[in-house]
């Protein structure tokens, strides 16, 4: 029944449920203990090798089985302001070990810290991950062995060292927070604070709002560890003032704020990447220190986060000025911990709902992706054995004891071991389409993976204490909870005002829930999950309903849409469908049914967006994987591999285990919209076409009639990447396409100026078109190596693994004029004439592109360049041939 103040971008996916469901079938005590089993030996193959090959590096680098030392290995960025060569993953790890009734190595792993660790570094770090990775892990390690130690088992010889560690820690953070507004610099000096050239620090202006939310739990638990309250009394000042900040009438914050003038400095607001721990740490804030203020203030936020984030199962980004506003179509991985918060909540349904949708993305793609559009296709593809969906599993487990989630637990544990198991540990996962790795295993794979893993599958009486005693920090650190009856000497008088504007005490309960007595129904979990659990790859069609009077006129069909008339711009507004403009030119449909002049308006805005996605699907077959351009002429020889996009027409390479090899030539007509001048020429090669003004099939039909075995097509959009778009296949033109049989695949700007300028330095380039990267013998079999392969070149190694670029990143950047529309953030691109096809999309003709011509010089040492960082990926590729499986 259409309903629609229930209505929200998330209806589309409503429409695509299926029906078919599994009873949850109960599993045998034997077989959970064969999965905790399982769990304890993946920790055992991760945490050994970290000390076997990295210790006391920061952390294990999987592949090439060594330790990873800032500075002593390329720059990541801000991911290494992680690393303070204070031996991270082991402090990280601590209190894992004891969880895993791992004493003897924790005791060992403490006296080790003591021992090896020092916090004088002279180096810069992140003061978020130094509080929740080290300081929590510190105070962690010192709650666990001050248990062992009272019930005499172990740790007898143990003086608090661990706190005391953790207090130097803590003190060597605390010049961060010298600010006006008490919000932390996002980096501090571990030797020399934040003031001084010497300190290579301090002038920053932006912190994220998790980055400064995210320190309470730590600095207070170490204030009422020591007696020492100004760590608490800092932390509580950054929280009051993120909570002054707040936008007042929707009650949400940004991501991004100065630090100094408290302006929101990125107005996005959601429950992911920038602000997720403000909100874990307003609830947990309470629960360990039972201050009833945090309460107030997250049962506010909250009811603003489900107003206008939560769009069941779906959890958008909205602007914190037009919360009616999306900012973006796109979910990042980091929101999987918010249904375990909804646990702690009390709120079940909707944590049940949002889990089961990242539970069928994690089906359909083996791991959740760093990130994903709405109608769950990749946008960012790597996967860095994140915890926050095994977080949420274990909450939604012990919430309801339905054995669906073990289900879902061994899933994640299964997928661990076929893709990211290597010999020295598990790798993080550079593409989750590929099952390319990458070298890296983050210190919270240990200290949280494993650990909520192991809770999911084990019994009560395998546990060495009662967890319930315990708060889980945002690294799943445990500090207890009867932290809440320590001292309190000397701090500020709390603000309270809140108490004014605070909502009516009938919204909330305030006292945690009981989840033993929620659900006297067992079939609570399953009936929720029923209508989302074929969302991601099923599809519902919806049966037409009869015409009503709404909006005075016929409704718009899809198929008559054009997006640059204004008619139908005007009767999109109308049934309250927004038209988002993308910045790689196209545009996104969504549909807000309480923006529509009326509800019968909204139901029309409705089929009109049901028939988008069926005209849609008629042109979409299943999503395509990238494919690979290797270059395999002299001097590259199979080295260099450029990163494609499929076609959804003409040959399918993933059928064809040789690939389509032949010697490049540039078309002409360069865009190839009418027939080739110089068909004698591309015969028998690959034909190099620019992207614009026909659809790709048209190029496609006109270079295989001057006798082309395959073709290339070059966005026309200067600076375009893999490394920073998302890549997208090419569509057919509306009609049959069964008459083009060659290979056509698509390069952004980047990739295919690396090939255009090989080009023009060798004038002949031979490629191989494939489904992957292939091993540099198997493409010369028969053939003698060239002499540059000889050395190293009989490593033994998959297809998989040979040089697949990234291209998961943010959309890309290109010109405004260039206008595509898709309905969910669709992946799926044509190439555009004068009339748009099925009114599907619409491009500008953009002037014919000519083949690049420049100065030899420049061309040479455009060469030169890309040849040295080739050379230097090269040594990369040959070491992580020889270890990943």
């Amino acid at each position: 029944m259409f309903r629609p103040a229930m209505m929200s971008p998330a209806f589309v996916l409503l429409l695509l449920l299926g029906s078919s469901v599994q009873l949850s079938q109960t599993m045998t005590r034997d077989e959970k203990h064969r999965l905790r089993n399982q769990v304890v030996e993946m920790f055992d193959h991760a945490y050994q090798n970290y000390m076997d090959h990295a210790y006391p590096a920061d952390e294990l680098m999987p592949l090439t089985c060594r330790g990873r030392v800032r500075g002593l290995e390329p720059s990541r960025g801000d991911v290494d302001d992680a690393l303070g060569k204070f031996s991270l993953t082991l402090i990280d790890t601590l209190d894992t070990l004891v969880l895993l009734n791992k004493t003897a190595e924790f005791e060992e792993a403490v006296k080790r810290v003591l021992k090896d660790v020092r916090l004088d570094n002279d180096i810069v770090v992140s003061v978020f991950e130094t509080n929740i990775r080290v300081l929590g892990g510190l105070l962690g390690g010192h709650s666990m062995a001050v248990m062992l130690k009272e019930r005499g088992e172990r740790m007898l010889w143990y003086q608090d060292e661990l706190l005391h560690m953790a207090k130097d820690l803590g003190i060597r953070l605390l010049p961060a927070f010298n600010t006006s507004s008490g919000l932390p610099y996002p980096r501090v000096n571990l030797r020399h604070g934040v003031q001084g050239p010497e300190t290579r620090t301090g002038t920053e202006t932006d912190t994220c709002t998790a980055c400064a939310g995210t320190i309470i739990l730590e600095f207070a638990a170490l204030s009422r560890f020591t007696g020492d309250p100004v760590f608490e009394a800092h932390a509580r000042r950054a929280m009051d003032f993120l909570w002054e900040k707040r936008q007042r009438n929707s009650n949400l914050v940004g991501k991004t704020i100065n630090i100094h003038s408290g302006e929101w400095v990125c107005r996005d607001s959601g429950v992911g990447a920038g602000i997720d721990s403000y909100y874990e740490y307003l609830l947990k804030a309470y629960i360990l220190l039972g201050d009833d203020q945090f309460l107030q203030r997250f049962n506010i936020h909250y009811a603003s986060i489900m107003k206008y984030i939560s769009q069941p199962p779906l959890l958008l980004d909205v602007h914190i000025h037009k919360p009616l506003l999306p900012a973006r179509t796109w979910m990042d991985s980091l929101l999987a911990f918010f249904p375990g918060l909804q646990v702690l909540k009390g709120d079940i349904r909707p944590a049940i709902e949002t889990h089961e949708m990242l539970y069928q993305v994690t089906k359909k793609h083996n791991f959740l992706p760093e990130a994903f559009t709405t109608d769950f296709r990749v946008h960012w593809a790597q996967h860095p054995l994140r915890p926050e969906f095994a977080e949420s599993t274990y909450f939604l487990y012990k919430a309801t004891r339905d054995p669906y989630y073990l289900e879902a637990g061994r899933t994640v544990l299964e997928n661990l071991n076929r893709f990211a198991r290597v010999p020295c540990g598990f790798a993080a996962m550079k593409d989750v389409r590929t099952g390319s790795h990458e070298d890296r295993m983050d210190s919270f794979f240990l200290a949280e993976t494993f650990k909520y893993l192991f809770l999911l599958f084990a019994e009560e009486d395998d546990l060495p204490f009662d967890v319930e005693d315990y708060v889980f920090t945002t690294e799943a650190h445990l500090l207890p909870l009867s932290l809440s009856t320590a001292l309190r000497s000397d701090l500020p008088p709390t603000d309270n005002s809140t108490a004014t504007e605070e909502l009516d005490d009938s919204n909330f309960e305030w006292t945690c829930p009981n989840t033993r007595l929620l659900f006297p129904d067992p079939a609570y979990p399953r009936n929720f999950r029923e209508p989302i659990r074929s969302a991601v790859d099923k599809s519902c069609p919806r049966p037409a309903l009869p015409r009503e009077p709404g909006i005075g006129r016929a409704p718009l069909r899809a198929q008559d849409f054009m997006a640059n008339n204004p008619e139908h711009l005007e009767l999109l507004r109308r049934m309250g469908v927004n038209l988002i403009h993308l910045k790689d030119g196209r545009v996104q449909l969504v549909q807000h049914a309480t923006q529509a002049v009326s509800a019968v308006a909204a139901e029309d805005g409705m089929r009109f967006m049901q028939e988008m996605m069926e005209l849609s699907s008629q042109q979409q077959k299943e999503q395509l994987p990238p494919r690979a351009v290797q270059i395999i002429s002299h001097p590259f020889f199979g080295r260099v591999v450029l990163t494609a996009g499929p076609a959804q027409f003409g040959m399918d390479l993933s059928k064809n285990n040789l690939g389509v090899r032949g010697f490049v030539t540039v078309a002409e007509p360069y865009t190839g919209c009418s027939e080739l001048t110089n068909a004698e020429f591309v015969a028998g090669r690959i034909g190099l076409l620019q992207r614009g003004q026909c659809m790709f099939a048209e190029k496609a039909r006109n270079i295989q009639k001057a006798g082309a075995i395959g073709g290339i097509v070059i966005d026309d959009n200067e600076g375009s990447s893999s490394d920073t778009a998302p890549l997208f296949q090419m569509a057919g033109d509306g009609r049959s396409t069964d008459d083009v049989t060659l290979p056509l695949l698509f390069l952004f700007h980047k990739e295919g100026n690396i090939l255009l300028e090989a080009l023009k330095e060798y004038r002949e380039v031979e490629v191989l078109l494939s489904e992957k990267a292939r091993d540099r013998e198997a493409i010369f079999k028969g053939k003698a190596l060239p002499g540059a392969l000889l050395d190293g070149s009989g490593d033994e190694t998959e297809e998989e693994d040979c040089c697949t670029e990234d291209h998961s990143s943010p959309a890309p950047s290109a010109d405004s004029d260039q206008s595509q529309f898709t309905t969910q953030e669709q992946n799926i691109v044509e190439e555009e004439s004068e009339k748009p096809e099925a009114g599907l999309s619409e491009e500008t003709p953009a002037p014919a592109g000519e083949e690049p011509v420049e100065d030899d010089d420049a061309s040479n040492q455009s060469v030169d360049s890309l040849m040295a960082d080739w050379q230097e990926d090269l040594e990369a590729f040959k070491q992580m041939e020889k270890d990943e499986l």
